[in-house]
């Protein structure tokens, strides 16, 4: 027990230096991912300018659009259950789209020669 002091205290006032120079400074890791994203952002600048300069010109015209469309397209979004029971939409020649219903996969196969008994209460 007598040894157990002194051990507790050298590792002590050998671990403050240490953890005095972790609050300093920045790990090599931090450092280097500091210096990666300011580099992404030099680099993506011109786009997002861009990108800005089109906002700015396409807008109004998407705010008209989605105040026009919204409520029709959430009315359409209630009534379909599931969109993955649909395919992707198709645009034919003529200029018409539709979106066909997938096949079932699950369904029965029925037979087809299959004869109806008469109904023994309907004669003529």
């Amino acid at each position: 027990m007598k040894h157990l002091v002194p051990i507790c205290a050298v590792t002590v006032a050998l671990a403050l230096p240490a953890y005095a120079e972790e609050e300093t400074g920045k790990s090599l890791m931090e450092q280097g991912a500091e210096l990666f994203f300011e580099g992404l952002r030099q680099e993506m600048e011109p786009a997002l300018e861009d990108l800005q300069g089109l906002v700015t010109q396409f807008g109004p015209a998407m705010q008209s659009f989605f105040e026009q469309m919204g409520p029709a397209l959430a009315d359409l979004a209630g009534e379909v259950e599931d969109w993955s029971a649909y395919e992707p939409p198709e645009i034919l020649p003529n200029g018409d789209i539709i979106i066909r219903k997938k096949p079932l996969q699950d369904q029965p196969d029925i037979p087809e020669n299959l004869e109806e008994e008469p109904d023994e209460g309907t004669e003529i």
